[in-house]
């Protein structure tokens, strides 16, 4: 395997790899990855569908790309997804991949011209005493301090911020910022999660931050992430013949291990019935190991219920099998890293559905939308900056379900305090039914509180979601600590999906676990062709100029303060530059003033675009 970029890769269709109509595969999950796994197996390696087995332990494929409405229950949706256009391994897969939305088109293509038509973007990212606008206008408000923390945490090594916490490197000048808000709140970071995984988020998507405050830089699909992009995978896959299995649970993987070489030998797995059997595999069987699961232990609430805090890992549940894995061989990974601290790594969702015409003349007042115009809505989460379980929603394009009443919405919210008392509801998040949930959510859109409780319960659905592991993949770690894609010596198995480590992209993300089903199937079926490079922004001086002027909310670097030594060298170091093309760099992405000159040069963002 080995990575490519441009066109010339990007187009070429793979031949049909030596050997591979003797090999068959056993994928462990139905997940992102599992399904762009069985993808890659079909589209690129050429392997015959029907020796493509998918085992799931649920009955239900997707993994946490859910969106279902249950029977008794109502809508779901666990979390949702943000994409962007440089997810070079998705759009690669998806533009092969016919959209559920109009068979005649492509999952790219629909998404294409969908956010080409009805662009992202937010009117109101946050609010503050009840439903106002917190007028945050767009500004990081970062102190030079401030900037100097983010700069030096964006050039240390990995390997000097193995096992370190996020506020190792920033203090309350950043903490207490815009910046963090906007950040924490769309990448549900906490403070105590990995340095190193806020590094490479920075790094990754520096060409982006410009579009943070307002979520100009975000895509999304027409509807909820099952029905736009789990059911056109499934039906590309039902449509070549592959085999899914469901409430079929992988108990433990058995390995033949020696020093260079390293086979899975066989699967211990439950049938449906309850039986448990073993699956005898050959060095031409590929297994593919989804290790670990960030929704692992989630439990749904209902209007009247909490949903229930489930600490105690499930005995033969995803994180049992990986650890029965990692106990053969050290370069199997180490999960107790990233699922013994549950009060560390959960958050709390809830789906709401309105009922009736009551509630969304609120939310209409805050994003300053029309929510049943079919068209953007909050363009991204509204923050309630002073709700004490640091609440945010979100409704995307309605309808989110494609059976959903027309009359009605289906929105988004999650909190990431849910210990803390509420301000409305004297509860902590984590103990509230879907209707007190409800509650406090209308308190913050700035409902008459008179009216709250009746609203609550008669003019919404809220199904509340706890998810105890759901940023496990944040916890501090060292390299090691996820095993790699194929680690070294394994012949016929990979790990897939977020807890598997391939260097180049971030956990959290679509891209992410579709890049790791890539990785893997082009190693074991030896595919000829190149996996798509990460985007490379952090490598290009024009976006790390731009990044810089937008971090300092448009102030050029000339604004700093500084002491008369430091200042008397940054002003002789321009003087060095003039008539450069350095200079003129400078000049155009706003980091020096310098107003006739700027006047001549083209605009600094469609450089980059």
């Amino acid at each position: 395997m080995y990575y490519s970029s441009g066109n010339y890769e990007a187009f070429a269709h793979p031949l049909k790899p030596e050997g591979i109509e003797n090999k068959s595969a056993y994928i462990i999950g139905s997940g992102l990855a599992a399904l762009s796994a069985a993808c890659f197996l079909v589209r690129d390696a050429q392997m015959d569908g029907k020796r493509i087995h998918i085992l799931e332990k649920d009955a239900l494929p997707g993994g946490a790309c859910d969106g279902y409405q249950y029977p008794g229950l109502g809508y779901t949706m666990r979390g949702g997804r943000e994409m962007d256009n440089h997810f070079e391994v998705m759009w690669d897969l998806f533009r092969d991949i016919p959209s559920i939305e109009d068979p005649n088109m492509s999952v790219l293509d629909y998404y294409y011209y969908l956010n080409k038509r009805d662009p992202n973007y937010s009117l109101c990212r946050a609010t503050v005493n009840r439903g106002q606008d917190a007028h945050t206008d767009k500004k990081f408000g970062l102190s030079d301090k401030a900037q100097m923390q983010i700069m030096k945490l964006f050039f240390t090594p990995e390997e000097e911020l193995e096992n370190k916490k996020i506020t190792e490197f920033f203090d309350d000048e950043v903490l207490d910022s815009n910046f963090w808000m906007y950040w924490r709140t769309m990448f549900a970071f906490e403070n105590w999660h990995s340095a190193l995984e806020m590094k490479r988020y920075i790094q990754r998507y520096i060409h982006h931050i410009d579009g943070l405050p307002d979520f100009s830089a975000l895509r999304f699909t027409k509807y909820n992430q099952y029905e736009s992009m789990i059911l056109p995978m499934i039906n590309y896959l039902k449509a070549h013949d592959v085999d899914f299995q469901y409430n079929v649970k992988v108990d433990d993987v058995m390995f033949e291990i020696e020093p260079d070489h390293k086979v899975v030998t066989g699967l211990l797995v439950t049938e449906a019935d309850g039986q448990q059997k073993q699956i005898d595999l050959t060095e031409n069987d590929l297994v593919f190991i989804t290790n670990g699961s960030c929704v692992e232990n989630s439990s749904f609430g209902s209007q009247n219920e909490p949903a229930k805090f489930n600490t105690e890992l499930k005995q033969g549940g995803v994180w049992d099998m990986w650890k029965n894995i990692a106990a053969q061989d050290k370069s199997f990974g180490h999960p107790h890293k990233f699922c013994s601290t549950p009060e560390l790594t959960n958050w709390e969702s809830a789906t709401v559905t309105t009922l009736d015409d009551k509630i969304p003349p609120y939310i209409e007042k805050i994003t300053k939308r029309d929510p049943f115009s079919g068209r953007v809505v909050t363009g991204g989460i509204v923050t309630v900056m002073d709700s004490n379980w640091l609440l945010s929603w979100t409704f995307n394009r309605q309808p989110q379900f494609r059976d959903q009443p027309k009359d009605q919405l289906v929105g988004w919210i999650y909190g990431l305090f849910t210990d803390k008392p509420g301000n409305y509801v004297k509860k902590a998040m984590r103990d509230c039914t879907g209707k007190e949930i409800c509650m406090e959510w209308l308190y913050h859109l700035g409902v008459p509180e008179d009216q709250i409780e009746e609203l609550a319960e008669k003019s919404a659905n809220t199904v509340p979601c706890m998810m105890p592991y759901i940023t496990a993949f944040f916890m501090p770690r060292q390299k090691d600590d996820r095993p790699n894609v194929v680690p070294e010596g394994a012949k016929n198995f990979a790990f897939i999906g977020q807890f598997a480590e391939t260097p180049r992209d971030t956990i959290f993300t679509t891209e992410y676990s579709m890049r790791t089903g890539m990785e893997a199937v082009y190693t074991l079926c030896d595919v000829d062709r190149g996996v798509p490079e990460v985007w490379g922004s952090a490598f290009d001086v024009r976006d790390l100029l731009y990044a810089t002027t937008k971090l300092r909310d448009g102030k050029p670097v000339t604004d700093m303060k500084l002491n008369p030594i430091e200042k008397a060298a940054l002003q002789a170091g321009i003087k060095k530059l003039k008539g450069t093309d350095m200079y003129d760099l400078l000049v155009q992405f706003g980091n020096i003033p310098d107003e006739e000159l700027k006047e001549e040069l083209p605009d600094a963002k469609a450089q980059i675009m």
